[in-house]
């Protein structure tokens, strides 16, 4: 992609700066586009290096320092009202000069209400025409959908689709022709927006990159609200942080050499079978144990949610993820998972989480929502039948969505589609040992996911691995490992510094 510096840019005749593509428009001229239920609100060059993102730039794990490297692209605003009480905002970021003839939408987090700066600008820096939207409301909680059903409806899959229709109109005006492959690209609300537009409109999208989805939102909800009361039943049942790094130390001590190398990660945690009984204090409590009430805890938390008839409602934690349990487990539940009963099923803000049971609110719940947010439909066979390509992954240290919920999805898929060598074609998932939600992490956590897709939608190469690196906390990469297709396992070859990608190769666990 052609950068221009600020100073060359600034030397440059206005008329440069508007100029349109081949065959285009001017991105001045964007503002006068008319559009379905679409309401251009600015359309403006920017030029390279002089993007000034606001104090939040919203979900994103980049550094801002992103920003400064951004060439010179045309930023689309827009408000799109597909409903009379609808209010998406959207931004489009068209880059000026190296368009990719690709469009990247990038998802969102929680209950979203932000707009994602920091992705809209990764994907302009590729090449990409790139698109995000606030889902139609302001703010991150579920308070909007009080009294505001179409609200609701906007979220849970409306404004993504016009956001990615409206967009497309866009970039058709601005380049003069339409994008060549479209892409998805989110993680946690992300991942579960991919996979809700993947079954409800299949022809949107080429390739779809599903991180660490939310697509069982309501019962992940239930979960985060469940494992909450676990830890707060009485005073002794809490798990402050040291606990925690007490718990997880002796995790890793008991399991770590599963996969054959010591390395304080766990390649597959559903082989780790540890009993948090070994640690419970005899008698005093000590820095070193844990308190009885705090072992049930613990106990519960690994066994995971059951109902009254031993139905598992929500995955839970894998073992090594305990260093990040403390957002769940806190002294009050996650708002943004007690807000779906606050505000969706009983709308009252004064309901109590620790009332919350298994099943009778699960029963509500499920009857409420009855699967518009949810993104569970295991018939992925349109998207598939558009040559759509579905990338998954999820880290099994992931501290706010349990990593099984996408390997049982996965597997739903797959049983729908016959079988794992036909459902290999179109669906691959990748399961990234130590690596916290979406990113972050003791282990291997930033790979090339997007690169990843578009090999496999464009060239017909499927990903059978993808290098991930882990960096230290003055941003040099201390350890490089392959993440393998699931099911299988990164496997030490004997040899090596065990730190070294080279050193590793991908095979069945046995």
């Amino acid at each position: 992609m052609t950068k221009f510096s600020i100073t060359a840019l600034l030397l440059l005749p206005a008329a440069t700066l508007a100029a349109a593509p081949t065959g285009g428009s001017t991105c001045d001229s964007l503002s006068k586009l008319s559009l379905p239920n679409v309401t251009i609100t600015s359309a403006q060059s920017v030029a390279a290096g002089a993007f000034t993102p606001p104090a939040t730039p919203g979900p994103g794990r980049a550094n801002t320092a992103v920003f400064q490297g951004l060439p010179a692209f045309c930023r689309v605003m827009a408000t799109l009202t597909p409903s009379s009480d609808s209010d998406i905002k959207i931004e489009v970021w068209l880059p000026a000069a190296g368009w990719n003839n690709d469009f990247q939408a990038i998802g969102n987090g929680g209950w979203n209400g932000t707009m994602g700066y920091l992705p809209l600008a990764e994907g302009v820096k590729r090449g990409f025409a790139t698109a995000g939207t606030d889902t139609g409301h302001e703010g991150g909680s579920a308070s909007f959908a009080l009294g505001h059903p179409e609200k609701l409806t906007d979220f849970a899959y409306r404004a993504v689709h016009e956001m990615t229709v409206a967009s497309k109109a866009i970039i058709q005006n601005f380049y003069g022709s339409a994008p060549r492959y479209s892409y998805w690209n989110g993680c946690s609300t992300g991942g579960r927006q991919g996979l809700k537009e993947a079954q409800k409109f299949p022809a949107d999208y080429n390739g779809i990159i599903a991180g660490a989805p939310a697509n069982y939102q309501t019962h992940l909800h239930v979960w985060s609200i469940w494992v909450a009361q676990q830890v707060n039943k009485t005073p002794d049942s809490f798990l402050p942080p040291d606990k925690l790094a007490v718990l997880h130390k002796a995790v890793l001590a008991a399991c770590d050499t599963n996969d054959g190398v010591q390395d304080g990660l766990l390649t597959d945690p559903t082989r780790c079978h540890f009993d948090p009984k070994t640690i419970e204090c005899q008698g005093e409590d000590l820095p070193t144990c844990l308190k009885p009430a705090q072992v049930q805890a613990v106990q519960a938390i690994y066994a995971g949610p059951k109902n009254s008839s031993g139905k598992e409602v929500f995955p839970t934690f894998e073992p090594g993820s305990e260093l990040g349990w403390f957002i769940l487990a806190g002294q009050q539940a996650a708002s943004v998972a007690s807000d779906t009963f606050t505000y969706i099923v009983y709308k009252n803000p004064q309901w109590n989480w620790k009332t919350m049971n298994l099943d009778s609110d699960v029963a509500l719940l499920d009857k409420t929502e009855d699967g518009s947010i949810d993104a569970m439909d295991p018939n992925m066979k349109p998207f598939f039948a558009h040559k759509g390509k579905l990338l998954m992954y999820h880290g099994w240290s992931d501290q706010l969505i349990a990593p099984l919920n996408s390997v049982n999805y996965y597997k739903s898929v797959v049983k729908n589609l016959g079988g794992e060598k036909r459902a290999s074609q179109d669906v691959r998932l990748f399961m990234v040992p130590g690596m916290a939600h979406c990113g972050g992490g003791e282990g291997p956590n930033t790979f090339d996911q997007v690169g990843a897709i578009q090999q496999w939608v464009e060239q017909g190469k499927a990903p059978e691995t993808m290098l991930a690196s882990h960096m230290d906390k003055a941003g040099t990469v201390d350890r490089t490992r392959p993440l393998c297709v699931y099911p299988k396992v990164a496997k030490y070859k004997g040899t090596g510094s065990t730190d070294d990608a080279a050193n590793f190769t991908c095979a069945l666990p046995r």
